[in-house]
């Protein structure tokens, strides 16, 4: 075995994708082009493609200005908005004041072949930084793609980071106006790909439909089935010429400020969706929960529009809510900007339908029927009076396609035959997010099935296939049982040490003192009451509800009932909730209710409980306030009781957490679980269903089969999967993590004290910047495991016995993960890896306090909110106090860990004030070469230390500036690098703040002002420069 072989150079890999592009994909090489000044718009070579399309020259300098023009606003959505309607339409420009518009298409999307595409590597980009792209893919002379290559050892997320990075002004954020895919890949991962401005977390892996049996994608399945690497293949599927084009023109979306672009399972549906329209058929859309339905709607109804003249679309639901989302949120203004209808009457539908505009409809399904009912003599009836009241001549104009949203919820097929009644000729889709009704179900109900009304399937995309895509979260599922007898004081006692099992004992202190509040109320309202205090005490110690960043949802059996448990919660001090039903809160809802006795009527109750909790406001502003606040603010709003609204819908929130406590089944049940497997943040790794109905009997017959009882309407099939037992999962997850951090701190030397360990994740060679970054993605795989390793066991620890562990092995356990939180710790402070780790971490602290071990957490808490160096300028010498055992003890390591984070604070400041940092790192070399040679010994070491970093950090307060020059960075500046001449220094920062235009930095032109400005001051040629380079630096100049 030839281990050379492994983990080889990015190079290599770079040689083998560009020799893919030329060789396979034809793409025409232009080069490395790293000693070369590169634009996204190569005006040559566009200008040469629009030449041989046959416009004149003068058309294609106005086209071309109008491109460069877009491409410049300095906000990056919007210019690239403007781009891709350019590219994607046309620049319409005209020769001179006397000749017609004509629109010049810079990409001719109908016959892809005849574009030129190119590849180029290496890209040089000058901006505030220059930059330089591993591969660049060009259409017609304009950068489209943007592709970051890693090798196959480090991560693809450090790729995907680079990209990220690139985007903000700090770098080349100008080049990404045109670019339309954004992708990073290795050879173990594969390709991960976005669009501007994508958060990490949302970038995906492209997958080919086995079942695809459109022409081109038959065609790309040939092309990479010979491939070995994964990241070739997913090049070939995303950059064959056909393809791209596709994705580009027909797949990309801007919507509510966020650029999109479509999933696998978004595209392989409209792929398998214009077949059918091709041939006139209809059938049925399964894209599970939170895979973007809404979006697939978007793009099949822009396709059928710009490809069949005559079309037509009807979109129609059976909900207000969803016909309010469909025309705003969706398609309308708030979503990505297409034009669409939304009827108001039966009548008003009628008449459009019965004219040629509008295009794209949306109405509610009971604008084709009176009512729900389900007598289907009175159902008949009302539809030939239908027919016979629409006006004479009636007849819909146009080839009408209809999509039905949510189609499960339309399955008794009588509201189907009033829309082909009167639309006989028209095409109907269904879209569904859930699994259909079994035939044998609806059989046993008497009803028709979805597929018999609208056909068979188009296309499925079930919940495993998300799952494993990352689309959305696994779920883990618990059953709670809720004793009805009435509790005794012993066995409250039992159910809190149950409860609090695993906890440490001043975690159990804590809560026991919140306690006394709540046994008052356990024993009051018996069963409510009971979940009521099991829900608080999940909020105190459950990950994410404890801090902040994530919430619940409570699932009520009717509004009473939720307006009895938001009154216990109050009464109990918990008030970050609220309820949210159909409920109006109106004075009539009470009238006539008054009986004289002292206890109040439901209806009175309700209402009485909603005055208090609206507190004057009226319901609807409410309850948005209350969304919003749960949607972005979920520290402040943790918990909505619910009983049927909010859980279906586009808008319906997301939670950690869903609760429920309603007899519930088949399509209510699933989209109900859906509302927690939304992605949000790496912190939140699960959706949880809490079930104090026990809907799957699982309590009952102690087995975990979530595919029967409330699910047993739909076959099996559908629904494996779906939930998992959360204990068995915690067990299983929390040994994987173990067993990843061992293997990860495996490499480590012996005897691995805290030098070992630095030395393997930070540098073997003292003060190594370029060791320290290479081995940056091993501290962010360890950051990452351990956070996930704290949670998963804060999940299991009150179930270890139960779960077979022996009380050693419990011990053990505990033992490790207080171990890797420690290296964790350590290797944080020793790196200096001042980076926001929230998104690993979130606050932890709270796992640490209540299940390991709070004492000696309480060590590490000193660095939540302060960063070493802040901790050496505050405490002076004492800092070495605060830190970690494992680093306090060892003073070579304790000294590394020191050096390290004061020479990363020189680094990143030293562009600020070039000479005064230099001096700061000369100092800090010759401290360490001191302590090395053992010249000053600990305490004095530290002294030094302790002064330079002061000096490093408040050189206002430390280096003896003049009074009037300390107070500004910029005034300093100045003063250690161009003048000692006070009244000069301070005529320049006047004469900068005065000028500055606002978002000067990056921008040419406003830049010469600045300079101009130096000029005025200084009246030398020379000086302009080197002043205007220490001026860029300065935060206070642009507000960096």
């Amino acid at each position: 075995m030839q281990l050379s072989r492994v983990g080889k150079r990015e190079r290599v890999t770079q040689n083998r994708v560009v020799k893919l592009f030329r060789d396979k994909l034809k793409y025409i090489y232009l080069g490395n082009l790293h000693d070369q000044e590169n634009s996204n718009i190569d005006e040559g070579r566009l200008k040469e493609y629009l030449s041989s399309q046959g416009y004149s020259n003068e058309l294609i300098r106005r086209a071309i200005n109008s491109l460069v023009d877009a491409a410049k606003n300095p906000d990056l959505y919007y210019a690239n908005k403007d781009v891709y309607s350019l590219l994607r339409y046309g620049a319409s420009v005209r020769e001179n004041v006397s000749t017609h518009n004509q629109t010049v298409k810079f990409i001719n999307w109908e016959e892809p072949h005849k574009n030129n595409f190119y590849i180029a590597e290496e890209v040089t980009v000058k901006g505030e930084h220059t930059k330089r792209p591993d591969i660049v893919l060009y259409i017609n002379g304009i950068a489209v793609c943007v592709l970051e290559l890693k090798r196959s050892i480090v991560s693809v997320s450090e790729g995907i980071r680079q990209n990220l990075d690139n985007q903000t002004n700090d770098f080349i954020r100008p080049f990404f106006s045109t670019i339309q895919l954004v992708m990073a890949g290795n050879d173990t991962e594969g390709l991960r790909l976005g669009v501007i401005e994508t958060p990490e977390k949302y970038f995906i892996e492209w997958k080919e439909d086995e079942k695809a049996t459109d022409k081109l994608s038959l065609f790309i399945k040939t092309q990479s089935e010979t491939e070995g690497y994964k990241m070739d293949r997913h090049l070939i599927s995303l950059c064959q010429k056909e393809r791209l084009i596709d994705i580009i023109y027909n797949f990309i979306v801007f919507d509510s400020g966020i650029k999109k672009m479509c999933r696998h399972n978004q595209y392989f549906g409209v792929m398998a969706a214009r077949q059918r329209v091709k041939a006139k058929e209809g059938g049925i859309i399964w894209h599970t929960q939170g895979s973007g339905k809404s979006l697939t709607m978007v793009w099949l109804s822009r396709w059928i529009k710009e490809n069949i003249p005559e079309s037509r679309i009807l979109i129609v639901t059976d909900r207000e809510e969803l016909d309010d989302q469909i025309e705003n949120k969706v398609f309308g203004a708030d979503g990505v900007g297409d034009e669409i209808y939304r009827t108001k009457s039966s009548a008003d539908l009628i008449e459009k339908l019965n004219a040629t505009t509008p295009r794209v409809i949306c109405s509610l399904i009971h604008k084709f029927g009176r009512n729900r009912g389900d007598d289907d003599k009175a159902y008949e009836s009302y539809i030939e009076q239908l027919m016979a009241s629409l006006p004479l001549g009636f007849k819909p104009k146009g080839e009408f396609y209809i999509f039905v949203d949510e189609c499960h919820r339309t399955q008794s097929g009588k509201l189907h035959k009033a829309m082909s009644t009167i639309l006989p000729d028209a095409v109907f889709i269904g879209f569904t997010g859930t699994p259909l009704l079994s035939r044998k179900e609806m059989a046993r109900r008497g009803i028709k099935s979805s597929i018999e009304v609208f056909g068979t399937y188009i296309h499925t995309y079930k919940y495993p296939e998300a799952v494993a895509d990352k689309v959305v979260l696994d779920l883990r599922y618990e059953a709670r049982d809720v004793p009805q007898e009435v509790v005794s004081q012993d066995k409250i006692d039992l159910w809190f040490e149950i409860k609090t099992k695993g906890l440490t004992e001043l975690a159990k202190a804590r809560l026991k003192k919140r306690w006394g509040t709540l046994k008052e109320v356990y024993s009051s309202e018996a069963r409510l009451s009971k979940i009521v205090s099991d829900i608080i005490f999940d909020m105190e110690i459950k990950d994410r509800l404890n801090n902040g960043r994530g919430n619940a949802i409570l699932v009520a059996s009717s509004i009473y009932e939720a307006c009895k448990y938001y009154k216990l919660f109050t009464d109990n001090g918990f008030t970050k909730c609220a309820i949210v039903t159909s409920y109006t809160a109106d004075i009539s809802e009470i009238k006539g209710e008054a009986t004289g006795e002292s206890r109040d009527t439901e209806n009175r109750f309700k209402y009485a409980v909603y005055q208090k909790m609206l507190n004057g406001r009226d319901v609807e502003s409410f309850e948005k306030e209350v969304k919003e606040r749960f949607v972005k603010e979920p520290g402040q709003m943790k918990l909505l009781i619910v009983v049927d609204k909010l859980l279906t819908g586009f808008d319906a929130p997301s939670a950690t957490y869903l609760y429920i406590d309603k007899s519930m089944r088949d399509h209510g049940l699933f989209q109900a679980i859906c509302r927690v497997n939304r992605l949000d943040g790496e912190d939140k790794e699960y959706g949880y269903i809490i079930d104090y109905m026990d809907l799957f009997k699982s309590l009952e017959k102690a087995v975990a089969d979530y595919t029967s009882e409330a699910f047993d309407g739909f076959e099996e099939s559908d629904v494996t999967g779906l939930l998992k037992n959360r204990v068995q999962e915690a067990k299983k997850h929390l040994e994987e993590l173990l067993e990843s951090l061992r293997a990860l701190c495996e490499p480590v030397k012996m005897p691995q004290t805290t030098l070992e360990y630095i030395k393997y994740f930070c540098f073997e060679h003292d003060g190594d910047v370029e060791e320290l970054e290479e081995n940056e993605p091993k501290r962010l795989a360890l950051y990452k495991l351990t956070s996930s390793l704290l949670r998963a066991f804060a999940d299991v620890v009150g179930n270890l016995e139960e779960l077979d562990y022996t009380k050693k092995q419990i011990e053990d356990i505990k033992k490790e993960v207080v171990h890797f939180q420690r290296v964790r710790d350590e290797i944080k402070l020793a790196s200096g890896d001042y980076i926001d780790l929230k998104k690993y971490e979130a606050d932890m602290r709270h796992l640490i306090d209540n299940y390991i071990s709070a004492g000696e957490s309480e060590k590490l808490s000193t660095f939540d909110d302060m960063t070493l160096i802040e901790l050496i300028v505050e405490r002076g010498v004492d800092f070495v106090d605060e830190m970690p055992e494992g680093i306090r003890k060892d003073k070579e390591a304790a000294a590394e860990v020191i050096e390290n984070n004061v020479r990363r604070k020189i680094i990143e400041k030293r562009s600020t004030n070039p000479l005064y940092y230099e001096k700061m790192s000369e100092l800090l070399m010759k401290i360490i070469e001191e302590r090395k040679n053992q010249k000053a010994d600990y305490k004095k070491y530290l002294e030094m230390i302790v002064e330079l970093t002061r000096k490093v950090e408040k050189p206002e307060e430390y280096s003896g500036y003049p009074d009037r020059i300390k107070k500004s960075p910029a005034l300093r500046a100045f003063y250690d690098n161009v003048t000692k001449d006070e009244e000069l220094i301070l005529k320049l920062h006047e004469k900068i703040m005065a000028i500055k235009p606002d978002k000067w930095l990056g921008d040419k032109a406003k830049e010469k002002v600045i300079q101009r400005g130096i000029y005025e001051v200084t009246y030398d040629d020379e000086a302009v420069d080197k002043i205007f380079n220490i001026v860029k630096e300065q935060g206070e100049y642009y507000g960096k």
